[in-house]
């Protein structure tokens, strides 16, 4: 059987047809990399100080340890689910991940140049974990974490505050001096006790932790020399009010004298001289 010259060449173009392979994600990344180099006009890698890679669909980004000097990184809008790509990248100073399906940040700490973070609108859950990678990051000030299920975390705010003391805007909103003093309160009952015991000059006991179990201590009797209404009382201290109560009237007594007003005479009396010359009295009142 003879073949025709139209079947011989659709024979032939059906042999050699080109089967198009999908591209993977890294294919993806690389290629929205070199277009951003192309369109900012970068033929070195030395001269890239910013990337714009946004929006682009990415699940993955090829390594951008090759921008030694890249500042600014937007990867806002994607489908990321974790940052492995920046290694070596000291001098970023801003990245935009918000918007994106990260669950974890490992790989954030080399970075001790970051000034702003925005991971909003992700899926970070281990609110430990998250504060750990960001501990290292000295030059942080401004970060938001709002809309990941971390938030949901009872005082999340004061909590992210204690562990970054650095951070200045948290979730587009300054962190006030309030705060600060309220997270002390909260997590750091050491630091509180001494700032409260300094303020009314007493003393404390640097060892005590707030996380181990209450002692009381063994109950104690009154000294024999101390007497109150004539009786001496030498009962033990069962409840703690008593004992509050005992020490409070060992206190030294503080003395008040004013002058009483009632015995100067005023313009008028002196003229008519009718309080003759008796001298002013002094009114003195004594608290413990």
């Amino acid at each position: 059987m003879a073949w025709a010259p139209d079947h011989l060449a659709r024979a032939f173009r059906h042999s050699t047809r080109v089967v198009s392979v999908p591209e993977t994600a890294l294919e993806i990344s690389l290629r929205a990399v070199e277009d951003q180099l192309k369109i900012c006009g970068h033929k070195r890698d030395a001269d890239v100080f910013e990337l714009f890679l946004s929006q682009k669909e990415l699940t993955e980004v090829i390594d951008l340890s090759r921008f030694k000097k890249l500042k600014y990184l937007w990867l806002h809008h994607n489908k990321l689910h974790g940052i492995t790509f920046l290694t070596r990248n000291y001098c970023l100073t801003e990245l935009y991940l918000n918007n994106n399906a990260i669950f974890e940040i490992e790989g954030l700490h080399s970075l001790p140049s970051l000034h702003i973070l925005l991971l909003h609108h992700n899926e970070l859950t281990d609110i430990d974990a998250t504060v750990k990678e960001l501990k290292g990051m000295l030059n942080l000030k401004s970060l938001s974490l709002y809309q990941n299920p971390l938030c949901q975390y009872n005082l999340y705010r004061l909590y992210i505050i204690y562990h970054l003391p650095g951070v200045e805007l948290l979730d587009r909103n300054q962190v006030t001096e309030k705060e600060r003093r309220s997270m002390i309160t909260i997590f750091n009952h050491k630091k509180a006790h001494i700032v409260q015991s300094i303020a009314f000059r007493g003393k404390v006991d640097a060892s005590w932790n707030p996380r181990s179990p209450f002692k009381q201590k063994p109950a104690q009797r009154i000294p024999p020399d101390f007497s109150f209404a004539n009786n001496v009382d030498k009962t033990v201290f069962d409840d703690p009010e008593d004992a509050v109560f005992v020490r409070s009237m060992k206190r030294s007594a503080m003395a008040i004298t004013s002058l009483n007003w009632d015995t100067v005479p005023t313009r008028e009396e002196k003229y008519l001289d009718e309080k003759g010359t008796e001298s002013a009295q002094m009114l003195t009142i004594t608290l413990r």
